[in-house]
């Protein structure tokens, strides 16, 4: 297969865009952006980046909301951003609940794979940003470069890693994207 050359990011969603809970996000009311966030997002439109969100929502399948929810809620999200000049271009996400035994459940690859087939490209080296060991160990698992966020679930993953997983860690998704683009311009500078 030919592939193209796509600057990608992937970004989880709960926890790292937005507060977390562990009721789970189940309306757009409940959304609510992490301040600095959605203008990291923007910077990221604005330096050339394709933005992707994968996130594992198995709030669907526990009964808890419906896809015409999940859609409301990324609208919601697509919305705020739009009014920065941002956006998120696809949205992958995992319905499945924990026991469904997918392939696309993070911790499993099949999210980023979707991402790989949907823009046609590698997933070596990119950036993919979350809050949890599940994001992690997916990117690891397509060989992305893992960056961890310490909002959301960010604190207690922190001890779940190892030398070996190579992951950046970063305050917050702002602090996480200056340093995508910074790294982005030192390689193409």
């Amino acid at each position: 297969m030919k592939y193209i050359t796509v600057k990608l990011i992937v970004l989880d969603r709960d926890g790292v865009i937005n507060y977390d809970s562990p009721d789970y996000i189940k309306s757009p009311d409940e959304w609510q952006p992490i301040p600095g966030s959605l203008e990291a997002i923007a910077r990221l439109n604005k330096a050339g980046y394709t933005v992707v969100v994968a996130s594992n929502q198995s709030g669907i399948a526990r009964g808890l909301f419906d896809y015409a929810t999940l859609h409301a809620i990324h609208d919601k999200l697509n919305n705020h951003l739009s009014a920065i000049g941002g956006r998120i271009d696809f949205f992958a996400v995992c319905p499945h609940g924990p026991n469904d035994n997918c392939s696309c459940r993070k911790p499993r690859p099949g999210l980023l794979l979707q991402v790989s087939q949907r823009f046609n490209c590698p997933l070596q080296d990119v950036p993919v940003v979350g809050d949890s060991i599940r994001d992690i160990k997916s990117a690891i698992a397509v060989g992305a470069k893992p960056i961890l966020v310490l909002t959301g679930n960010g604190e207690k993953t922190k001890d779940q890693i190892k030398p070996e997983h190579n992951v950046v860690i970063f305050k917050d998704l702002a602090e996480a994207v200056e340093h995508v683009i910074a790294t982005q311009n030192e390689l193409t500078s």
